[in-house]
Formats: structure tokens, sequence, C-alpha cells
């Protein structure tokens, strides 16, 4: 038994180191090993943090593009009903016109707009039992606030008898910064198409300039190089509503040519600087200046001023589907109606409209155009506002019969009522 222990280290003293190499191999082997399966696990550990880390940044990312979405959904949806709007800054545009910055009370993101559309308030007016609904063009491009510029409107020239404009008048003494104000969402079939490229004249008069400034502004902020000839008529210096704005526009943005015109210039208003033409907007000065009859036409302004320019554009050959304009309110312009056939025709003036509250029956005047002009015709109050389908005042119930529309509402009706200003009779009503 001693002899065979005693082999081993006689075998090392002889020189044969094999089984020691062997033992020193393994010996390294297993503290390579057990280094490596450290590592590992330091690795596991890192790689771990790492993968919570990333994850942690992923979850921050999906919540912030979830919010984004959110937000941006609920930009492009608009909203239902009034919402209420505060009044973040009121200035002073010239003489009787105020200009409104208006922000969300809720702090949430509003909806972009069509550079053209409008605002419809609705104002509870001390001393007044109903409220009080007006529409107002925005006057400026989207962004994150809403603008509506707004001219105190004074009794007419000709009637110093009657009241002025109730709600402008409201807005421009008595609206404050930090009012809160009732709004419905932006609407109107009225605006500038920015996928579009075709030029386009630009035409306002007095406050009409109002959304013929929202389109100027949207086409500029777009970085569009979209030709756009823009013409303001006013009397002078004292009723230039933005001035400096439309002068800074036209001066940064060499697509965009502004000519304003003064019809009466008055002392100091100086030509060349505040003003380009002397005289009114006239289908004659286009024709000195624009290089054809080729574009399309927006314009905005009083009644009178309207009539004169359509006419003016219809006489020059412009095509009828080439011009577009906003008019609110009973106008002296109005959009004309698909005409009914002849058998239509027919059908219509058999149909008989009864006023419920008055009792009152009267054989339908297809002339008319719609309900509203029916009913002022033959002595019938119906409150309006919009005259165009949007502002929901001209609402009425029915109690029997259908309508026809002669544009889609901004708004479906609920069922058994109709937007007298934009609907004519199917049948008896």
């Amino acid at each position: 038994m001693n002899a065979t222990l005693i082999q081993p280290l006689h075998a090392f003293a002889r020189g044969d180191l094999s089984l020691l190499a062997g033992l020193v191999v393994l010996a390294g082997l297993s503290a390579w090993l057990f280094l490596e399966a450290a590592r590992a696990g330091w690795r596991l550990k890192a790689e771990r943090g790492q993968s919570r880390a990333t994850l942690e940044k992923l979850r921050a990312q999906t919540a912030e593009v979830r919010l984004r979405c959110r937000q941006a959904g609920e930009a492009q949806a608009g909203w239902n009903g009034i919402r209420k709007f505060s009044v973040a800054k009121k200035t002073v545009e010239c003489e009787d016109v105020c200009a409104f910055y208006l922000k969300p009370h809720d702090g949430r993101p509003i909806p972009a707009f069509k550079p053209g559309q409008y605002l419809t308030f609705h104002l509870e007016l001390p001393g007044r039992d109903k409220t009080l609904i007006r529409c107002y063009s925005l006057s400026d491009s989207p962004r994150d606030y809403y603008r509506v510029t707004i001219k105190k409107e004074k009794a007419p020239a000709d009637r110093p008898d009657l009241p002025p404009g109730a709600a402008s008048s409201y807005f421009c003494d008595a609206v404050k910064e930090g009012d809160i104000l009732n709004v419905k969402a932006p609407g109107g079939h009225f605006f500038l198409d920015m996928a579009q490229s075709r030029a386009v004249v630009l035409i306002g008069g007095g406050v009409g300039v109002t959304p013929m400034l929202s389109m100027a502004n949207a086409i500029a902020a777009s970085g569009s190089k979209r030709e756009a000839w823009f013409f303001l008529g006013v009397r002078n210096r004292r009723d230039h509503i933005h001035k400096a704005e439309l002068e800074k526009l036209a001066a940064e943005n060499e697509n965009i040519r502004l000519h304003v015109c003064y019809s009466k210039p008055g002392e100091g208003d100086v030509k060349g600087r505040d003003f380009q033409h002397e005289g009114r907007v006239t289908v004659e000065l286009f024709k000195e200046l624009l290089p054809s009859s080729n574009f399309s036409y927006y314009l905005c302004g009083p009644g009178a001023f309207m009539k004169s320019i359509t006419e003016g554009l219809e006489e020059w050959g412009v095509p009828e589907g080439d011009v577009h304009f906003e008019a609110f309110g009973p106008a002296t312009v109005k959009k004309k109606a698909v005409a009914p056939s002849a058998e239509e025709t027919v059908h219509l003036a058999r149909i008989n409209v009864t006023f419920g509250r008055l009792g009152k029956t009267v054989r339908w005047e297809p002339s008319a155009g719609n309900l509203l002009d029916f009913a002022r015709d033959n002595g019938v109050k119906i409150d309006s506002g919009c005259c165009a389908g949007g502002c929901g005042t001209c609402l009425v119930a029915i109690k029997s019969g259908e309508v026809t529309y002669l544009q889609k509402p901004d708004a479906e009706p609920e069922a058994g009522a109709c937007l007298t200003c934009i609907c004519r009779p199917k049948s008896h009503l």
C-alpha cells in the first residue's frame, strides 16, 4: 500500500510532469469557466438593466405617441355644441374695429380650420332674454388660437333712428381680456382649398377683408408659391384693418401682390405708401392689372360691393364656378340654387306652406328660393344669423311634410326640424 502511494511521487521525481500539467490545465480551465460564468452573470445583469431602461423608454415614447395621436384626433374632430373660450388678447386695429385672440378655456387642442371659415358665437347679453347668435370670419391662418376681427356696426346713415349692432357693440365695448365666450366649432362652405395650386384673386371690402387675410396668411404659412392677388377696398387709413400685418405679408411674400384702394383718402394718407389706388375696387381695375381672367376669385364685403364685383366678373366672362363669396345675413348676393325641372316647378307651384303660430297658409313661390326668404316675403319673422346653414338660428320645427336642402348643412338638423335659410318645401308644410 505504501508503494502505491509513493509511486506517483517517485514518478514526479523522475521528471514525468504530464499529470501535473494536466492538473494545472484543469485548474486553469476551471478558473476560466468561473470567470466566464461571472462575466455572463454580469452581462445578464447589465442587459437586464439595459432592457428595463429600454422598456421604460419605449413605454414613454408610446405614451407620447398616443397622446399626440389623441390630440391630433381631437384637433381634427372639432367638438359638438358649445365650447368655452377665453379672450387671451384684445387689440384695437383701427376705428371701431377690434381683434380678439381666443384660446380654449379647457386648455385642450383646437381643431385646425379651412382658411375662410367662421366661428359661431352664442352670446348672453345683459337685458336680453334670448341668446344672440352671430357668425364672424376667422381672420388668421390656423394656429394654437383663433382670431376674429369685428367691426362695431353703427346705425345706417339713412336710418339714424335704428340701434347699432347689438353683438358687434357688445364685443367692441364690453368684452375684455379674460372673459369667457361660448363658441361653436369652425364651419362654413366658403374656404380656400389649400391642396390646389391655381392662382387666386382675394377681394375684400371693409371688414370683409378678414377671410381674405386668413387665406393669404395660410398661403404664406404653407410655404407655397401659389400666386395671390389681394385687393382691399376701404375709405381711408382710419378704416384700414390690419394695415401693418397686410403690408408685412406682402413685403415678405413675393407671390402675394397687395393692392389697396382708398375711396376717400384722408389728410396725411399717402398714395404709394398707405394705398396704391384712389377709388373703389372694380373689375375694370382687375382688367388693368391681371394678366388674364383665368383665376379663382374669392370675395367678401358689403352686399352692394359684392353685387357689383360678381356682376362685373360675369360680364368679363369669368365662369360662375370660379367665383366664390361669403355673405352673412340677408345680403344682396345669393348663391344660385340648382333650378328645378319643369315637372318639379309645376309640383312646387302647388305646394302650400302653413305657419303654425300665425295660422297662416300661403302658396309656395319657387322664386323665393328658400323658406326663410319666403317667410319674410309674407310678413313672417324667423330669426336668422349666417343664412348659410351654419349657425342654426333659423331652425324651426316641421309639424308635417318634407323639405329639400339646397346645400348640405354644416350639421344635420334633428328629425322634425329644418334650417329655413337653405331649404325649400318638398311637399305641403
